[in-house]
């Protein structure tokens, strides 16, 4: 059963019109959180006390990803218990404390390299967003697949941390861009999919733009390491 809105629509141009009302909204949050995330980004690099702050101070910066965390699955496991403006701030909370940790990503890669690979995720993004969306395929299959591909790149990541292996680290980043590649396009369709069961409003649009985004944001960095250029 759908959790927000159960009702159906009466003809296919209906469904039609919801799914395009409802990817709308979801691309424009999604865009929002890309804006904000970059803006944040770009004042953590123009201050050399904020930045100085992140890079030497490791309890602050693993403070701010678990706060990055916390915020993520408050949103998502709370999605019926919050108004439509909490979920807003969340999402866009979320999305700026994004940007002042991947401002050090500048410090790693330099700005072209930074920009080109943004250039290269953009569309490998959208090609898989307009497939998922435009398949008459039933994509369920590729959810569980997909998240247990997930599930094994976040473990063997997680060991690779004491291994420190620069072929593990190289492999994983090559699964991890297969996995939010195929994420994307089943995300798109599971958003088609809940938009013609009849869900709309505003907080199904913030939850499927933050699912877009995550799959975005690791896709860009999962891709930055083999087409990155480090400093």
């Amino acid at each position: 059963m759908n959790r927000y809105n159960t009702s159906y629509p009466a003809s296919a141009s209906t469904v039609i019109v919801k799914q395009n009302a409802l990817v709308r909204q979801v691309y424009a949050w999604m865009g929002a959180g890309l804006a904000v995330t970059a803006f944040m980004a770009l004042v953590t690099l123009s201050s050399p006390l904020l930045l100085n702050a992140i890079i030497g101070n490791r309890m602050l910066f693993f403070g701010l990803m678990i706060g990055e965390l916390a915020l993520v699955f408050t949103l998502s496991g709370a999605i019926n218990r919050l108004s439509a403006s909490a979920a807003t701030l969340i999402f866009l909370a979320y999305s700026a404390l994004n940007g002042v940790t991947l401002s050090t990503v500048a410090l790693v890669y330099t700005a072209d390299s930074i920009a080109s690979t943004f250039v290269i995720t953009a569309g490998m993004f959208g090609a898989m967003s307009v497939f998922g969306y435009v398949t008459k395929r039933d994509l369920t299959s590729w959810g569980s697949f997909l998240f247990m591909g997930l599930i094994g790149v976040v473990i063997a990541s997680v060991v690779n941390i004491f291994m420190q292996s620069s072929t593990v680290s190289w492999v994983l980043s090559g699964l991890g861009v297969i996995v939010f590649t195929g994420l994307t396009a089943y995300d798109t369709w599971k958003i088609k999919e809940m938009a013609a069961q009849g869900t709309e409003g505003r907080k199904p649009a913030i939850l499927g733009a933050l699912t877009l985004y995550l799959d975005f944001i690791n896709l860009f960095l999962m891709l930055l390491r083999f087409t990155g250029n480090r400093r």
